[in-house]
């Protein structure tokens, strides 16, 4: 009778290591320096990469709860429109004389709430995709905030505030500082928890994880409110920079959040990817359009490179030469 071992754990392949889908994103990230390099004389500045980080760092907070969401198969369109309402709302507050430091805890609230109205709307209507259900919460969220400042700027904050945005510790952003504790605790959470990975399996199989025991539900709930307070802090920082706010900040930041977590490698059907991936991308994205836009390239153009970019994450993966390029979990 022939013997069947079961084999537990791989054995470590180079070829395997190499060929995961974030080395090509390290390859892609030198590349654009080196372009960018070409491309202008200014740009290898040690002082104008580092503050470039504060232009685009803002947004890559949605970007680490929007890789949750992929993983579980979902998506979360609505963040931006949160943005928008947590920091109106906080703005509104702060002009009729309530603590800056209470409108923050509001602005953090307010982004919490909505987070979890999103949740509670996906798990309570199963027949309606997250898609839909966070289309529908842009639109309403977004209109709250053209309802209390209608098309006006609300702001004059006080001068502390800005140190968010603008602010420095030693030499390091502080902005960057603050990016990089939220980035290990997300990494840690999705990688070396019992929560990440009753993530990935919901990801991969929701009905075959409700069977096992996983709380498929409070999960979900749990990933779109932290969406939803991370959405708030990214309104801290971008108020903080801009100074003021109004309805219409932070236009099309879902688009780019999401293109970033699909160039990192996060597979749109679920189950697969990596927060590293991710972390890559935000910054390749960021110095691409720094670089660029110290030659003045149009708008236009980045949207094409971008694209270009996100069908190759796609894409790669899936052809025969690159049947080795690995997105695990």
């Amino acid at each position: 009778m022939e013997t069947r071992v079961l084999i537990h754990k791989q054995d470590f392949s180079w070829k395997r290591f190499f060929l995961q889908w974030e080395w090509m994103l390290v390859l892609l990230f030198i590349a654009i320096h080196v372009m960018n390099m070409n491309l202008s004389e200014y740009y290898w500045d040690s002082a104008n990469l580092r503050d470039a980080t504060m232009g685009f760092l803002d947004k890559a907070f949605i970007v680490l709860p929007m890789v949750f969401i992929m993983i579980l198969g979902d998506i979360d369109i609505s963040v931006a429109s949160i943005i928008a309402l947590s920091s109106t709302v906080m703005a509104d507050l702060y002009n009729h004389g309530v603590p800056m430091s209470f409108a923050m805890l509001v602005c953090l609230g307010v982004g919490i709430l909505c987070g979890f109205i999103n949740g509670l709307l996906i798990v309570k209507f199963k027949e309606l995709s997250a898609v839909i259900v966070t289309l529908s919460t842009m639109i309403i969220y977004r209109g709250i905030a053209y309802i209390m400042l209608e098309d006006q700027a609300a702001g004059s904050f006080p001068e502390w505030f800005s140190f968010l945005g603008w602010g420095y510790v030693g030499p390091i952003p502080f902005i960057l500082i603050v990016f990089a504790i939220f980035a290990a605790g997300f990494g840690w959470l999705l990688h070396k928890t019992k929560f990440g990975r009753s993530v990935y399996a919901m990801g991969s199989n929701s009905t075959a994880s409700r069977f096992s025991g996983i709380q498929v539900n409070k999960i979900k709930m749990m990933v779109f409110t932290l969406t939803g307070l991370m959405s708030a802090i990214a309104a801290l920082f971008l108020a903080s920079r801009m100074g003021s706010t109004r309805p219409n900040v932070a236009t099309g930041y879902e688009l780019d959040v999401i293109a970033m977590v699909v160039l990192g490698g996060i597979s749109t059907a679920g189950g697969k990817g990596r927060m590293i991936g991710a972390i890559l991308a935000i910054f390749l994205i960021g110095f691409l359009r720094y670089g660029l836009g110290l030659v003045n390239v149009q708008a236009q153009v980045l949207l094409v490179i971008i694209g270009l970019l996100l069908i190759v994450a796609v894409a790669v993966p899936k052809l025969k030469f690159g049947k080795g390029l690995s997105r695990k979990g």
